[in-house]
Parts: structure tokens; sequence; C-alpha cells
């Protein structure tokens, strides 16, 4: 084991979109990442695309949900870079929206499990390399879903999910701050990602509110969907110095669309 020089970075979810704008910001800024995803390809692009402009990046394949594997993922993390000093939960899916009783409980625990369970088990295996080191910063990644707005159709269980996280964090920023760990919550609205390709949606018209958006939800651009980068942005200032008396904090990324919704 080799204790490296400078911070490391936990991401999660790290091969595409958000997860991947954060680690790239943030091994811009002299962190050393690890990438955790469990698609292995695109996880290897975000390495390489880090370690071509000079950064320290460390791939790491594990299911969030999965006990045993996010176990694993964190002992390698340490076995290589020996410190742990910033998480980016990220990692999440939108899974299946659909009208509560047509929603399957399998839907629904896959949601759950990947979402929260997720979230539990990347802080639960991070968070005693975090008392450790006597210090740490926690961004967990949510959505104005759940926490600020509700509108979507049938994405109950998502919605669940994006509040719980947010309940989670405001609990934790009292429980660890005693140890020096700030722990805060980034809410994308829409975001140009490839996450809704992999949402499934059924009885749109059973859930959805009769109602009529302005042109243009999203105020601040006329509409259109805010960038990966601008969202990692938010939280490499939230796990900065810049940010050290900032914790228990939600911080909506949306351009005003959830004002609006």
């Amino acid at each position: 084991m080799q204790r490296s020089g400078q911070p490391v970075a936990l991401v999660t979810g790290a091969g595409s979109g958000i997860g991947k704008a954060v680690a790239e910001r943030l091994a811009a800024h002299q962190i050393s990442i690890a990438a955790l995803g469990r698609t292995p390809n695109e996880i290897a692009e975000t390495v390489a695309a880090i370690r071509s402009r000079g950064g320290t990046a460390l791939p790491l394949e594990a299911d969030v949900a999965d006990e045993r594997q996010m176990r694993a993922a964190i002992d390698q993390l340490i076995a290589a870079y020996g410190r742990l000093d910033i998480v980016v939960a990220n990692a999440g899916i939108n899974g299946v929206w659909a009208p509560i009783d047509d929603l399957k409980p399998r839907e629904w625990d896959e949601t759950i499990a990947v979402n929260l369970r997720g979230t539990y088990l990347t802080l639960h295996f991070c968070v005693p390399h975090l008392k450790a080191a006597g210090a740490g910063a926690i961004v967990i990644v949510s959505s104005i879903n759940g926490t600020r707005t509700f509108t979507t159709p049938g994405a109950t269980a998502y919605t669940a999910t994006k509040a719980a996280q947010l309940a989670m964090a405001q609990q934790l920023a009292l429980e660890l701050g005693k140890h020096h760990i700030r722990i805060n919550v980034v809410c994308p609205g829409a975001i140009r990602t490839s996450i809704a390709q992999n949402t499934s949606l059924r009885g749109e018209k059973e859930t959805a509110v009769p109602v009529e958006w302005p042109e243009g939800d999203i105020p601040l651009t006329g509409g259109d969907p805010g960038e990966p980068d601008q969202v990692a942005a938010v939280v490499q200032f939230l796990v900065s110095t810049e940010a050290q008396h900032v914790t228990g904090s939600p911080i909506w990324v949306d351009g005003g669309q959830s004002l609006l919704r």
C-alpha cells in the first residue's frame, strides 16, 4: 500500500454522465480518483481520460447495491491509495415509472436497492476511512424530484429514494460533524445525460397531472437542459475547503426548473 500524497475521492457511477464529469473535474484539481461503476468499459474510458491529462485514477468495478462487491471495492481503493478523503455518491437509476397499483414489487425493490441501499452501502464502507483521516467531505447526488418537485408521472419509487437521500444527509450532518466530516446534497434538474434512455415509463396518462407547463420550463436557459460539468462544478465546490462551513445542505442545480414545477 502506498499512501497518496494528494486527496483521494471515490466517485460512484463514474462511467458516464454526471459521475464521469465529477471524476474528471476533481482529477483536474489534483485529486486522485477511484472511479466506481458496474460497466467495465465505461469506467475504463473515464480512467483513461483522466490519465491522459496527467491525473491519477483507479478503476473499480462494483454494483453499489451489492454488499460483497462494495466491501471489496473499498478495500481495493485503500490498498491502492492508503487513504480516502472525499466521497461522491452519484450512482443511481430512474427505474420504472408507473401507477402505484401497476408498479411491480420487483421494480420498486430494484430502484430502492440501487438508489437508496447503494447510497447506504457507499457511506457504510467509506465513513470509517474518513473518520480515520480525521475529516472528510461527502456529496450525495439526489434530484429535484422528491426534494422540491413531485410532478414526474409515476416516479414514486424514484422520488422516494431521492427524498430519502436528502434526509440521510441531514441526519448524518449532525452525526458526522463531530468527526469533521461534511455531507451535502446536489439536486440536479434536467441534465444532458443518457439516464432517460434507461427509464421505463408505463401508464403516463393515468398518473400525469393535467398541467400545461410554460414554454421553456427551465427559465435560465429557455428550456435547454444543463450540462454534467455544471453539476460537477457544484460538487467540486462542496468538497473543497471553500465550503468548509457548509454541511447538511441541498443545492438545486436546475436553472430554476423546480420553481416552476
